[in-house]
């Protein structure tokens, strides 16, 4: 047998509907690889013995509740431990039931893998469907599908196939990657860690032996360094070091690193350990780092690499399941808390819930037990995350009635809903590419963004309008305005002429001048924005780089592209202020589609082509992107 420190660890977890024999497949593992004592076996065989069994009940290894043995049904979350000479596993059994929605939830969010078995007599079942869903919502990279019970079906292929075929038609819906089925008996023990001979047309691996040679290391991310900070550890004058477990990414001493929030940057002076010093550490070992300089640090930071922030934000999009009895409610204060990081949040908006025994989406205005959904949550102290789907460690958090103490609900996080610079302009340096005038600190809005979506009732955003001299910016731009308007959104138009007759007037066609044009135009534009705005921007802003920096100052996904895309030619007969005319001539230098280059958008958000759309069709557009990406109510 190899060494423990050369065994590498696997937790998966097996779930399924009602009776599909979960519990009875873990006891045969446990069973046939000798994990379990003697006088264990002879409890439960005397137990079967009593209830008149024919076969040894193995589910008894884990049916530890009362409640369970007199149902025969999990209840609550087991966890099992076994090895091979291969692998160390961690077992966790969840319930099938409905009503167990959060206990499966709870139990499967750590798995490298997941286990689903489906009754053969019964075939794919809805609650089957629902499990799958919740796998593909965890992002466990790895799903078996267990075809179990194939001894009271005769073994027979083709009702195998037809569960593969039902199941695999499902699981196209579903963001899984990875998926494998195998039948199995689990009260006779085929193909769980032999080969069968029963299902000769089976050609795959036994179920012990795929969990023992599936690869789960590239699943984990080794690449965006987070380390949250646990507890200082000061014994002594002489050192002060921090602790906590790295939760993704990898490490080294002499490494630079910012600690969050403050932006402050130093680097690692030590990795420390009970066993000694690391010249490398890695998710998820538990350490403590100390730094070459004294900075203030303590619990509920993050340590990370100065050029691989995670996002920083009060406000987010995430998943949750509600898990208290008592419903959620809008605008109540809960407490997040986010690895090891604890503030006050509330819900400020739900999205829709999940069917998950369809995966249709309904409206609602509250969240029950076990429901899951989408929701809005803003937070009164900024967190320090990434996606779920990036990175599960800091992509997930769990709710806490302040009052109770209960958890009332577990989550993952989508997405923030604004900026690092939109919350905290810490050291410019790093936090913020923008620049500032010196002896200046920066302050937030007086008045938040959502509060002013709220009495507006819709969402802020900027609509940059791109394209060359006569394509049409400004007149679908002020036809756009018009629309809005009488829809009672608050709206801002930011024409290219206007602001060269106040605030760029100053400015000239160069190219450095251009870039300073766009700078400013786009500082106005975020302005706009945080008061709650539809703000309508037409610019030539040639360069893609300039429009680039604009959509950074805006939160991700209100900042809308739209190329105004028309032949130059068309430009040219069009040219509304003959300006055209005056480049041809030399009149104007540096003018853009005659003596200075224009930089087509690669994948704006509309493409407007005004020399074969009118302008209420390009309106029209617009209007239907915005319902559709919610700016706007339908």
């Amino acid at each position: 047998m190899t060494t423990n420190k050369e065994q590498t660890l696997l937790r998966f977890a097996t779930t399924g509907s009602v009776d599909d024999g979960k519990s009875t497949l873990i006891g045969r593992l446990l069973y046939e690889t000798k994990t379990i004592f003697e006088d264990q076996y002879a409890a439960i065989e005397k137990t079967s013995r009593k209830k008149g069994m024919v076969e040894v009940d193995l589910a008894l290894l884990l049916d530890g509740l009362s409640a369970e043995r007199e149902q025969g049904i999990t209840i609550d979350v087991a966890h099992r431990y076994f090895e091979t000479a291969n692998r160390k596993f961690i077992i966790t059994d969840s319930p099938g039931h409905e009503q167990y929605t959060r206990n499966m939830i709870t139990g499967a969010s750590t798995a490298d893998c997941a286990i689903i078995l489906i009754d053969a007599r019964n075939g794919v079942l809805t609650q089957s469907k629902r499990h799958g869903f919740l796998v593909s919502l965890l992002r466990i990279p790895h799903l078996v599908v267990a075809v179990n019970k194939m001894d009271l079906m005769d073994y027979s292929e083709d009702v195998y196939n037809e569960i593969v075929e039902q199941y695999t038609e499902f699981s196209e819906k579903l963001d899984i990657h990875d998926i494998v089925f195998i039948p199995v008996s689990a009260l006779k023990g085929d193909n769980v860690v032999e080969k069968s001979g029963n299902m000769p047309w089976y050609e795959g691996a036994s179920l012990l032996h795929y969990l023992e040679t599936v690869h789960v290391s590239a699943d984990r991310n080794l690449v965006d360094f987070r380390f949250p900070v646990q507890y200082v550890i000061r014994p002594h004058q002489n050192f002060r070091g921090f602790s906590g477990k790295i939760v993704s990414g990898t490490l080294i001493p002499g490494e630079e690193i910012v600690v969050l929030p403050s932006g402050k940057t130093t680097r690692v002076q030590s990795i420390v350990t009970y066993d000694g010093d690391l010249t490398e550490a890695f998710a998820p070992q538990s350490v403590v780092l100390t730094l070459e300089d004294e900075i203030d640090v303590s619990r509920g930071d993050m340590i990370v690499r100065k050029n691989n922030l995670p996002q920083v934000g009060t406000n987010f999009e995430g998943m949750i399941c509600w898990m208290d009895d008592v419903p959620m409610s809008i605008n109540k204060p809960y407490l997040l808390q986010h690895t090891t990081r604890m503030v006050k949040a509330f819900v400020s908006r739900i999205i829709y819930k999940v069917d998950v025994n369809n995966l249709h989406r309904h409206q609602t205005e509250t969240l029950s037990l076990n429901d899951i959904g989408r929701v809005e949550i803003q937070a009164t102290s900024p967190i320090f995350c990434d996606p779920y789907k990036i990175n599960r460690g800091t992509g997930c958090f769990i709710m806490i009635d302040p009052v109770t103490h209960h958890t009332v609900a577990a989550g993952m996080i989508r997405g923030l809903s604004q900026t690092i610079n939109d919350i905290i302009p810490k050291d410019e340096t790093i936090l913020s590419k923008q620049n500032k005038s010196p002896h200046t600190v920066w302050r937030n809005w007086n008045i938040d963004r959502q509060e002013r979506e709220a009495i507006h009732h819709h969402k802020a955003a900027v609509l940059w309008l791109t394209g060359l001299s006569g394509a049409g910016k400004s007149t679908i731009a002020m036809a756009l305005e018009k629309k809005l308007f009488k829809l009672g959104c608050q709206t801002m138009l930011l024409d290219g002429d206007q602001l060269r007759h106040g605030l760029c007037a100053d400015l000239g066609f160069s190219e450095k001048d251009r870039e300073e044009n766009i700078r400013r135009a786009s500082q106005v534009a975020r302005l706009f924005f945080e008061s709650g705005h539809l703000v309508i921007c037409t610019f030539i802003s040639p360069f893609a780089q300039d429009r680039a920096d604009a959509r950074s100052l805006i939160t991700e996904g209100r900042f809308f592209e739209i190329h105004v895309s028309c032949d130059l030619n068309v430009c040219k007969r069009r040219d509304p202020n003959g300006l055209y005319k005056k480049a041809m001539r030399g009149e104007i230098e540096n003018f853009t589609g005659v003596s200075s280059p224009y930089e087509a958008p690669d994948n704006p958000e509309i493409t407007l082509n005004t020399d074969l759309q009118s302008v209420e069709d390009s309106v029209a557009i617009i209007i239907d992107m915005l319902k559709k990406r919610e700016i706007i109510k339908r």
